[in-house]
């Protein structure tokens, strides 16, 4: 099928953006390999080529927005584009979506436009010089402007691969580390900055979300000393045992879950006449993006070991970050989990994630003057967290054992090792 389609990245999604193509018109399109960067209302996703071809046309400009089911391009092996564009040549409908601001219809000879050229300057060669590397390579490089030509690869080959780039240098000359970054805006002026389909939808279902849902608030403080210490115990573990890994927020993870098995009725939502409760716990994450807030889903989660929901949390928080997603893994969530603790906020009040009926607020462990038991005041650990509760679902006796139980969990980590 030569002629690709604006697909349908997520349940809700009825149109998409291009972002930016990652191919250009002539070059040689491999199954597997990313095509585009397609902004959906949820997320900016990689989306990949599903057959080999030789992308022959471009219909949508960077920066175009067309509805899911249009044409947005041409993949062929010799196959001419619809005669009816070559009899015409009238754009597509999809085209003529594109901003006044795009170039016209691209042909061979057409230029990307600036953004895309100096993204993929580093990974793009002439066809008898082309540098070596896998694709994760070439985005990494693109993303820190690194030139891969100065590069050393030790994959099969010589292929340059994602190690390779640790340490190198960005064509500035600068490491990214180092980098001035700019003001958005020059003093004295402003700037109108339209809102991405993400950031869109974000903005209606926070609205959505503290309009009709009646929103109350519980918090509790937890001893986090007995937290510390497991976690500085599985630190000195062998370097290669993943026990290593399991960070603070994964035994959070974990107690949200195991509380949630002991306390069932906060993993409901509120639906017309009913309360939905389930038997699964779908646990979302917030994951902060460049383009905003995402909650990848952890499914089953009660099935799932703290060493299991450790690297799961992982991976979906990086392919996140990397536009890796795939769109099943934003659906479906039961509770959230938002964790700023990293960012030094002590205490937050999260909004609620429409139709769930919890999300947990999670501050940061902070070293402070406490009260033993004995009544002395020594050095210890405490950490905040909050509840923002649906009250159409949960009651503030439920709300309440819910923490308790979590509370219980968190001041006993060792529980939650197995």
């Amino acid at each position: 099928m030569p002629e690709i389609q604006m697909p349908k990245l997520s349940d809700t999604m009825t149109e998409g953006t291009v972002v930016s193509w990652k191919k250009k018109v002539g070059d040689q399109v491999n199954a597997g390999e990313v095509l585009a960067e397609i902004e959906t209302d949820k997320a900016t996703m990689e989306w990949e080529a599903v057959d080999d071809g030789v992308l022959k046309e471009i219909y949508v400009q960077e920066g175009g927005k067309v509805n899911v089911g249009e044409p947005i391009a041409f993949i062929g092996n010799g196959e001419a584009p619809n005669e009816s564009k070559s009899e015409t040549g009238k754009p597509s409908p999809a085209a003529a979506k594109a901003p006044e601001t795009a170039p016209p219809q691209p042909s061979v000879k057409s230029k990307p436009a600036a953004k895309a050229a100096t993204a993929s300057a580093p990974a793009e060669e002439s066809s008898g010089d082309r540098v070596k590397a896998s694709p994760l390579a070439r985005k990494v490089a693109a993303e820190k402007n690194l030139d891969l030509k100065k590069i050393q690869g030790s994959g099969p080959g010589g292929r340059i691969v994602q190690k390779d780039l640790a340490g190198a240098v960005s064509v500035e000359g600068s490491s990214e580390s180092t980098k001035a970054t700019a003001p958005a805006v020059a003093a004295g002026e402003t700037a109108r900055i339209n809102l991405t389909g993400m950031r869109k939808v974000i903005a209606e279902r926070l609205a959505s979300s503290l309009g009709p849902i009646p929103h109350f608030y519980l918090n509790i403080e937890v001893d986090a000393d007995p937290l510390m210490r497991v976690r500085a115990e599985l630190k000195t573990a062998d370097e290669n045992d993943e026990a290593r890994k399991i960070t603070v927020n994964d035994f959070i993870l974990k107690a949200a879950v195991v509380a949630a098995l002991r306390e069932p009725k906060v993993n409901a939502s509120f639906e017309g006449e009913a309360i939905v409760q389930y038997g699964d716990i779908n646990l979302a994450v917030a994951v902060a993006i460049e383009e905003g807030l995402v909650t990848p889903v952890i499914r089953g989660a009660q099935n799932k070991s703290l060493r299991e929901i450790s690297t799961a949390v992982k991976d979906l928080a990086y392919r996140a970050r990397h536009k890796r997603m795939k769109p099943e893994e934003f659906q479906g969530g039961t509770l959230t989990v938002s964790n700023l603790g990293s960012y030094g906020i002590d205490y937050f009040s999260a909004v609620i994630n429409p139709p769930q009926a919890i999300i947990l607020s999670v501050g940061a462990v902070v070293r402070q003057a406490v009260v033993n038991p004995s009544g002395e005041v020594v050095p210890g650990y405490r950490m905040k967290v909050g509840m923002s509760c649906d009250h159409r679902v949960v009651d503030g006796a439920i709300g309440a054992a819910y923490l308790k139980a979590l509370r219980e969990l968190l001041e006993n980590p060792a529980r939650l090792l197995f």
